[in-house]
């Protein structure tokens, strides 16, 4: 019982500390060739989004906002497939036994 407990306090503190390092993995996208490109990190938080100055006018606003969505799907996508192939590979190194890692 004390070795469960032993294993879920590692397990926590790799848990944080792969928070920390997905924090630190950057991952673009982007949509309409370009003219928009999104940045996230590992934890999926957005972080820049760069608009090309061709769609900074009130004509191209309904552009600009399905390019914006494309691209934001797009990263969000990418950090998702990161964070769980992280956390696949965390748990075959420190939980081999336990089903579903």
């Amino acid at each position: 019982m004390f070795d469960i407990l032993n294993k879920l306090g590692e397990v926590k503190k790799k848990m944080e500390e792969m928070k920390i390092r997905l924090g630190t993995i950057y991952l673009d996208a982007e949509a309409g060739e370009g003219r928009v490109k999104i940045t996230v990190n590992g934890n999926r938080q957005i972080k820049s989004v760069l608009i090309d100055d061709s769609l900074m006018n009130q004509n191209s606003r309904e552009e600009l906002q399905d390019l914006l969505e494309v691209a934001m799907n797009r990263a969000l996508e990418k950090a998702e497939a990161t964070n769980e192939a992280e956390m696949k590979a965390a748990g075959r190194d420190f939980l081999p036994g336990m089903p579903g890692f």
